[in-house]
């Protein structure tokens, strides 16, 4: 009897545990093919709610789907999105710039393909029977400022989480646009995002009278929740940052999608 309860036990202990499952996503916007990728559990509820996640400026690397699949858990519907194209994979940091730097230097372009993944994350979601109101966009460093500008250009959005992400916006007043809850997730002393830009930044949400959330990070600078982050006192790691601010999303994704 005992060996019965305790083979029992061990086949529902291994049927507890979730399968990852990802799935590439290839469309087309203007002359330029992309290719995303879906991320999800194959325990994820009927009605999840949907995630896109803009990776930072080295775009879709092993690196940034891992992460995808930490925020999916058994929770959400990620979708990991490029936004540079099929076409252009950096291959390094100087890379990365040069690619970060164009659709920096197009904010519309970069509005345009980050509302691009966000339509075709809704059909994909479709599909698998989730939530098409709760819609949340979280980016990380470039991903970060691409998906605050996907807010203020009136994307329908319940949320919109940046992780050590830039701020800064050519028109300000584009605030007025904004849908989404915003939660901004920021090394203290991140050397990339000065107290100017900061200030700059609570003006704009306060003008445009955006429900919003800044919190600092006590001894972070950028990129601290990229484990591959190394150089010291600019672009660093730091699990104890890393580790809140990923409770602290799922906690907002909580309130705000109920």
């Amino acid at each position: 009897m005992k060996i019965l309860i305790a083979l029992t036990a061990m086949f529902f202990a291994f049927n507890s545990f979730s399968k990852m499952i990802t799935k590439e996503v290839r469309y087309k916007m203007g002359d330029t093919y992309y290719k995303s990728q879906l991320v999800f559990s194959d325990k994820v509820p009927t009605n999840a709610p949907l995630v896109l996640m803009v990776p930072n400026w080295r775009g879709m690397t092993e690196g940034s789907l891992t992460k995808a699949k930490k925020v999916a858990a058994n929770k959400y519907i990620v979708m990991l999105a490029d936004v540079y194209g099929e076409n252009v994979r950096p291959k390094n940091n100087d890379e990365a710039k040069v690619a970060a730097t164009k659709m920096r230097s197009d904010v519309p372009l970069l509005r345009k393909a980050t509302n691009k993944a966000i339509d075709i994350l809704k059909e994909e979601g479709k599909k698998l029977k989730a939530n098409q109101e709760n819609i949340a966009a979280i980016g990380f460093c470039f991903g970060g400022g691409a998906v605050l500008e996907s807010a203020r250009s009136g994307k329908n959005l319940k949320a919109v989480v940046s992780f050590h992400g830039n701020l800064n916006t050519p028109d300000p007043k584009d605030a007025k646009n904004i849908k989404a809850s915003v939660l901004v997730l920021n090394g203290a002393i991140d050397p990339a995002v000065p107290k100017e830009q900061i200030a700059d930044f609570e003006k704009e949400m306060n003008e445009a009278k955006v429900d919003w959330q800044f919190v600092n990070f006590s001894g972070a600078v950028h990129s601290f929740t990229n484990p591959e982050a190394n150089s010291k006192g600019r672009s660093e790691y730091h699990p104890v940052a890393a580790k809140r601010s990923f409770t602290m999303m799922n906690n907002f994704f909580d309130e705000v999608f109920n």
